[in-house]
């Protein structure tokens, strides 16, 4: 059961899930609300413009159908005359033509859709198999397709019924008026009408978008594993990224104890902490070259005994330079009187061993700030 679960396309997907299909050209569409904004933007300029419409109209007509004897005489002129015709026509329903193309273009504005997707372009051979366009014809999407065509046309049938009864004195009352008069008036109604009738279309595309957009992310869900898997590609794998981790903590461990043996002496807590301090003529500072807690103290500790490294109980001093100094870096100038003793005493240490003499006495009381001090391990 779990592994049903787990194989069944339950969980939103992912904005990567959401790019990588927009990379093949994958975005949600909606063809009512392309024939929407086409059709209200034509019937809203035919409203507004019908008028001006049927005047060019008419003048390009008789302009066409104007006979000149010098165009007749002259079949060269006959091409310059159709060219000029078209000129005019063009110019006339520019307006028309520029915000038809404007409405075409603004759909996927809406549904955030404006994609260029060179992988869409590329030409897909599964299309033409006839058995897969035969499952498309007889699929969910395709019968839903042919209810909303029903449900359109009965929509607009009976709008446009109602608006050819509605209309009916005037529509006839166009018998009885001068030709031009008549245009004009026409060009009114049909545009009214247009109007009426692609604005009944909200309704449509009002249950059409929230379906499509529905429809697109429902494709797109995913699996747990998927989910999973996509985490893994983005993040890396956890597994390994552990492995990664534990090796470069391992290696960075060896070369920290490779450096012990060049310390001058090591801070200890006693027990808790140990750091390895080193310091040659020409530093700055004293260096840390090895710290740690724990194993690791203890570790270092036995390092230290195995080369000959002395090894001081330091508590406060040990704690602060495990909590404050950084490794492979200098101490902290706060530290540096507390540090100086020490070194002092090491070299003493050193130089009785080789001489004799008085032994010498450990530093105590060594001045570390107070506010260095981590509370006592």
């Amino acid at each position: 059961m779990a592994e049903d679960s787990d194989l069944e396309k339950t969980e939103e997907p992912t904005s990567r899930r959401i790019e990588q299909a927009r990379e093949k050209g994958q975005v949600p569409h909606s063809r009512e609300l392309s024939t929407f904004l086409v059709l209200i933007v034509a019937g809203a300029t035919f409203w507004m413009m019908g008028g001006w419409f049927m005047q060019r109209s008419m003048a390009i007509v008789k302009k066409g159908f104007t006979v000149e004897p010098a165009v007749m005489r002259e079949p060269a002129l006959m091409l310059p005359r159709l060219v000029e015709i078209s000129g005019d026509a063009l110019f006339a329903f520019s307006p028309l033509f520029g915000l038809l193309l404007l409405a075409a273009v603004l759909p996927p504005f809406f549904l955030n859709a404006w994609v260029f997707s060179p992988q869409a372009l590329a030409p897909d051979f599964n299309r033409l198999n006839p058995l897969t366009g035969f499952g498309r014809m007889f699929s969910w999407n395709s019968l839903m397709e042919l209810g909303k065509a029903v449900l359109k046309a009965g929509l607009l049938g009976g709008v446009a019924a109602a608006l050819v009864w509605a209309e009916r004195d005037e529509i006839f009352g166009l018998l009885g008026e001068p030709l031009d008069a008549g245009l004009v008036h026409a060009g009114n109604l049909v545009s009214f009408s247009f109007l009426i009738m692609a604005a009944t279309l909200v309704l449509v595309v009002a249950a059409d978008v929230p379906f499509q957009l529905w429809q697109y992310f429902d494709k797109l869900k995913m699996t747990k594993e998927e989910v999973k898997q996509e985490m893994k590609e983005m993040m890396g794998d956890p597994h390994v990224k552990g492995r990664i981790r534990s090796l470069q903590m391992q290696a960075a461990r060896k070369r920290m104890m490779a450096a012990v043996p060049t310390a001058n002496v090591v801070v200890t807590n006693p027990t808790h902490f140990a750091v390895a301090l080193a310091y040659q003529t020409g530093m700055a500072a004293p260096k840390v070259v090895a710290k740690g807690a724990g194993v690791i103290a203890l570790r270092i500790r036995e390092v230290a005994h195995e080369n000959a490294v002395p090894i001081m109980e330091a508590p406060p001093l040990a704690r602060a330079l495990y909590k404050h100094a950084e490794l492979d870096s200098e101490i902290p100038s706060a530290l540096y009187s507390a540090v100086a003793e020490v070194l002092a005493y090491i070299y003493q240490l050193a130089n009785w061993r080789q001489r004799g003499g008085t032994y010498p006495v450990p530093p105590r009381d060594l001045p570390v700030p107070a506010e260095l001090v981590p509370e006592a391990a």
